[in-house]
């Protein structure tokens, strides 16, 4: 009888024991298609960018949606309406020529380039006060926008050209496009129609400098015919015993460790001591390279599709996976894989 009830209890240990080392055996039998895999999981495009969601909350919490159309600068191409509420026969619809004149009645022509709706009814005020109204008021309504717009191309959500209706400031206008897509990056370029001689036609402003460090002086004032530029951000991926694998987008420059905790941290049951890289290096195809996890190499620069992978310890799997349930009809012992618990 003894030797019947040691048998059984052989034959339970030797269970449990394959039940709990199966999934390591498994997972030396795929050790050599792993890099193979892990390239393949990550060839789609990036999903959701959490970090630009968040972006735009604050892109549209900052920038002002309000505007006055009183602010618009009129030039060549507008269209106006002309109303002088004293004299309804002075009232005119015209259309600012290619040198940057209107003409009125009993004026003549008036040079408005440049000058904002506001400027210009009063300019028409003073004029028409020296010589044949005692005390006008004007009204200068912009019935077709057509000389001040400005474009925003690259990764918005609704790229194109808008109506510049009054002057803004940068976070105002990227608001006009709907915000950042999922894979803009983290700096915009503005370019200036116009050249002025000793002044940059070109600006680049850093994103999260302006918004998350509130340096308002980043949020530059917009001019019409600027051209707004998002670049597409590259991408990392981070796979392994991360707590939440996937692709991001690299911010500014990026090092390793910044590319750790993007990824939520390493797992309990991570290897503390290395980790592998996947690298594309040119036209050379990927390149793999074993990491010790040293404050040097935790400070390496992160590049394009670059792919870091966080090894597992088989003990930490064993130790997080196992579980141990007590009930009728006696004590059962189970395994689940603890990598499963982050995706």
């Amino acid at each position: 009888m003894k030797a019947r009830i040691t048998n059984i209890r052989f034959f339970l240990i030797a269970a449990i024991t394959v039940i709990l080392l199966a999934p390591f055996f498994s997972g030396c039998s795929k050790k050599q298609g792993l890099n193979r895999d892990i390239v393949e999981r990550y060839s789609v495009s990036p999903g959701k960018n959490d970090d630009i969601t968040r972006l735009n909350e604050q892109l549209f919490s900052a920038a002002r949606m309000n505007v006055d159309p009183s602010d618009y600068i009129l030039g060549a191409g507008d269209l106006l309406q002309i109303t002088v509420f004293e004299a309804e026969n002075l009232n005119t619809t015209v259309r600012v020529s290619s040198r940057g004149h209107v003409t009125l009645p009993l004026l003549g022509q008036i040079q408005i380039k440049g000058l904002t709706a506001r400027e210009t009814e009063i300019k028409i005020e003073n004029l028409f006060r020296a010589k044949y109204i005692k005390d006008p008021h004007v009204s200068v309504f912009v019935e077709e926008h057509f000389s001040q717009r400005v474009t925003l191309v690259g990764q918005f959500k609704n790229p194109g050209t808008y109506d510049y209706v009054s002057k803004q400031r940068l976070l105002d206008v990227m608001a006009l496009a709907g915000g950042l897509s999922d894979k803009a990056g983290g700096t915009v370029q503005v370019r200036r129609k116009e050249n002025i001689p000793g002044k940059p036609n070109v600006f680049l402003v850093d994103l999260d400098r302006l918004i998350k460090e509130g340096r308002t002086e980043l949020n530059v004032e917009i001019n019409g015919g600027d051209v707004i530029f998002v670049p597409e951000a590259g991408n990392f991926f981070v796979d392994g015993a991360v707590r939440r694998p996937g692709s991001y987008p690299i911010r500014n420059k990026m090092v390793l460790e910044e590319a750790l905790l993007a990824a939520g941290g390493t797992t309990p049951y991570a290897l503390k001591d290395s980790l592998v890289l996947i690298r594309y290096v040119n036209d050379k195809g990927r390149k793999v390279i074993e990491l010790e996890n040293t404050p040097k190499n935790q400070e390496m620069e992160i590049q394009d599709r670059d792919i870091i992978v966080v090894k597992s310890s088989t003990w930490g799997k064993l130790v997080h996976g196992t579980l141990i349930n007590i009930g009728i009809p006696g004590l059962g012992v189970g395994y689940h894989d603890p990598e499963r618990r982050y995706w």
